[in-house]
């Protein structure tokens, strides 16, 4: 693989101007494509194999035209201190709210009077609107509807709020996303020294974003591709894509220091840190594909997205990078390299002396990293897991107050009712199977009211809306799920009638459920893969296995915090949050997957470099401050700005992209910081040759694809020896091997 990628690198140099017309005529082909493309107007969100699923599935059958899963509005009426909501004036106030609204996406808007939906104190009323369509279908037309028809009834002296998804608001990301750049930017240029060399990894990871999100956007409304997938492709591309090519340009000036003419420098850098580049991003790449296992469609498509995003950074390292390296010239470096003796490549900086102190106290830092992540992730064991509902909105939103308002007046389970479905197609007597059901839920605790069946036009299915006593992301509304549900079985065997919980807060249950079961299996898929990935880069068993087990430390320390902030309140101020709550349900796994995939980013980069020097003779202590000497400072730059990057995304509206961004920051923290600088290098001190032991029959099972450049080394001495190359032979511009290095 080294050779390969080294010809391409050298290619990429040499053949720098169609390189980068290529590179800017794909972003031109998306850009316009992603332009061009309709909106993306369906985002299904389908949870194959639950029970929430197969009611909403039967429902559609049962129900045609219905829209069960359509979207949903719940407009909220407070009449004024000391007033009724019944009260004349207040009356015709409601009902000129329900006259403003229609549209041809509206299908239907009750009444609240004749449909009893007032409270018993008589201040209090709802009115639940459905439409034909979901709420990612809803046009600004008709949302807009909704609102002028909300103020309508506020400006006749109404308290008037809107829940339901219908104005699910659109997902912002907020400024500190370009702060995060330029952040990146900052440390970018205080570890090359060079603006162009600091510029370089910025543009080229932008290229390679703006290809990758414009592809998802052109092809968004074929896929139904939520804004959400977007803007988590932006996230992982970006700080991949900079870091990527941070690696590929640090090499190139280390070869330079070394003496080598520019076209070998871009070969050598492509040969081996493109190496690193490869299989890191591979990891990436494995552990986002992974996610389609757990067998929730918007996780898969997030997952795809942001691993498709991966591969055009990493082929962006590999060809656009060198190319620009060519156009750079002698400015990549700066003035200090160009005017440096070569001894002074030599000198120990800051990463050598950090080896050194490591491998005089390997097991003092080895303890003082365990016990420190032990301790931030002890939070991690009271982890409570849910999807978020209106309640966890800002006090500020129009949801969150409707929210409030209902609890207040109805109690707080009329925020999350139950739909309990009664397929009766197999019974003898659906209506009698109906009042049943009716009367076995009406017995259980925690049930608030339960309404009459409402029968299809077959007559063989009936609905029954079940309003518990708790708010829906309780263990007791959980709790009554299920014991609806374990109710069914005895049902069916004295009616013959299938007993089905749906609704969007069963639907959430059934997520969560998911999710969990499916955790285990991924963490075994992915690590299990990666496992085997890292033996062939390592030849090793105990390097991956540290770098697995380091990895699980980082993650449920991340979780510790997460929990921490999100989930106990601590610094939630500091963080811009403003309700705390459940974890969400998906966070535990997708972590799992980006983190993972990161996390071994450093773990290539910074252990290929200590494998490279063992595998050219170096002791295994020397190689460890050999890694460190070359790799510390660039590993330290990257995390830096993949941290800065993934906090950029704290400040977005949507709670998920905020939680998400915010562990994912903190475990590239913990991860570069503690286990990758601190706990690897003790580890490997500790093993010393032990480390790169690899049992013969399995040395000669795995293939050896070269990532040290040992291979490449050999090749390219043999080429020295007989005047001959390894890549093409002529530069259209010009052969730097024709002029003298002045680094």
């Amino acid at each position: 693989m080294a050779t390969f990628l080294y010809r391409l690198g050298r290619t990429a140099f040499r053949r720098r101007k169609l390189v980068a017309l290529i590179w800017v005529a794909l972003l031109a082909v998306v850009g316009i494509g992603a332009a061009t493309a309709p909106a993306a107007s369906n985002d299904n969100f389908s949870i194959p194999g639950t029970e929430a699923q197969r009611a909403f599935d039967l429902l559609e059958q049962r129900y045609p035209g219905a829209s069960a899963d359509g979207a949903t509005a719940r407009l909220v009426f407070k009449a004024p201190d000391g007033q009724k909501i019944t009260d004349p004036a207040n009356r015709d106030a409601v009902h000129k709210v329900l006259g403003g609204l229609s549209g041809p996406q509206l299908a239907s808007a009750a009444d609240p009077f004749p449909a009893k939906t007032v409270s018993a104190s008589g201040t209090t009323a709802y009115t639940q609107v459905t439409y034909k369509v979901k709420a990612t279908e809803l046009t600004d037309a008709t949302r807009q509807t909704l609102k002028d028809a909300a103020k309508a009834g506020r400006a006749a002296g109404l308290a008037v709020e809107t829940g339901g998804d219908a104005l699910q608001p659109q997902v912002e990301t907020g400024s500190t996303e370009i702060v995060g750049i330029a952040i990146s930017a900052v440390v970018l240029v205080i570890t090359f020294g060079s603006l162009i060399a600091a510029g370089l990894p910025l543009l080229t990871a932008l290229v390679g974003v703006g290809i990758g999100v414009s592809a998802i956007a052109a092809l968004a409304s074929v896929l139904g591709l939520s804004s959400t997938t977007s803007i988590l492709a932006m996230m992982i591309g970006l700080a991949v894509g900079i870091d990527y090519a941070l690696f590929i340009v640090s090499r190139y000036r280390a070869e330079l220091a070394e003496g080598r003419e520019r076209d070998e420098a871009a070969g050598r850098a492509a040969g081996t840190a493109g190496s690193a580049v490869v299989f890191a991003g591979l990891t990436v790449v494995i552990a986002l594909v992974g996610l389609a296992v757990v067998n929730i469609p918007v996780l898969t498509k997030m997952g795809l997205a942001a691993a498709g995003t991966v591969v055009v950074a990493v082929l962006v390292a590999l060809t656009l990078v060198p190319a620009l390296l060519g156009f750079a010239g002698r400015r990549i470096q700066s003035r200090r390299q160009r005017e440096a003796r070569p001894s002074a490549a030599d000198r120990p900086n800051g990463g050598t002396r950090w080896a050194r102190f490591v491998l005089r106290r390997p097991v003092a830092v080895l303890l003082a990293g365990v016990v420190g992540l032990g301790l931030v992730a002890l939070p991690a064991s009271a982890l409570e897991l849910g999807l978020p509902d209106d309640g966890s909105q800002p006090t500020s939103t129009t949801q969150r107050k409707a929210y409030d308002l209902l609890s207040e007046g109805f109690g707080p389970g009329f925020n999350g009712p139950l739909m309990v479905v009664v397929d009766g197609a197999k019974s003898a007597d659906p209506k009698t199977a109906a009042q049943r059901v009716e009367e076995r839920v009406k017995g259980l605790g925690n049930v608030a009211a339960v309404t009459p069946a409402a029968f299809n036009k077959q007559g063989d299915t009936a609905r029954l809306t079940v309003v518990p006593k708790s708010k829906p992301s309780s263990t007791e509304t959980e709790d009554l799920v299920h014991a609806i549900r374990g109710e069914s079985a005895d049902l069916k065997s004295g009616t013959g009638a299938t007993v089905l919980v749906t609704g969007a807060t069963a639907m959430n249950i059934d997520v969560s459920q998911k999710l969990n079961d499916a955790l285990l299996p991924y963490l075994a898929l992915v690590v299990g893969l990666a496992f085997l990935l890292l033996m062939v880069v390592f030849r090793s068993i105990l390097v991956p296995l540290k770098a697995a087990l380091g990895f699980l430390l980082s993650v449920v320390a991340a979780l510790g915090a997460v929990v921490a902030i999100f989930q106990w309140g601590w610094l939630s101020g500091l963080f811009g949050v403003e309700e705390t709550g459940p974890v969400m349900s998906m966070m535990p796994i997708f972590m799992v997957g980006v983190v993972f995939g990161l996390a071994m980013d450093y773990e290539v980069f910074l252990v290929t470099r200590m494998r490279e020097a063992y595998v050219h003779g170096e002791r295994p202590a020397d190689a460890v401050v050999t890694g460190f000497r070359h790799g510390a400072r660039v590993v330290t730059a990257a995390a830096v700005i993949m941290i800065s990057v993934f906090a950029g995304f704290i400040s977005a509206s949507e709670s998920m992209i905020k939680m998400i961004g915010f562990g994912l920051a903190v475990a590239v923290f913990f991860d570069a910081f503690v286990v990758r600088m601190a706990i690897v290098p003790a580890v490997l001190a500790l093993l010393g040759k032990a480390a790169w032991w690899l049992p013969g029959w399995l040395q000669r099972a795995l293939p050896n694809v070269d990532v040290e450049g040992e291979r490449l080394q050999q090749e390219l001495a043999a080429a020295d020896r007989t005047g001959t190359g390894l890549g093409p032979d002529a530069d259209p511009d010009a052969d730097p091997r024709r002029q003298p290095s002045r680094v």
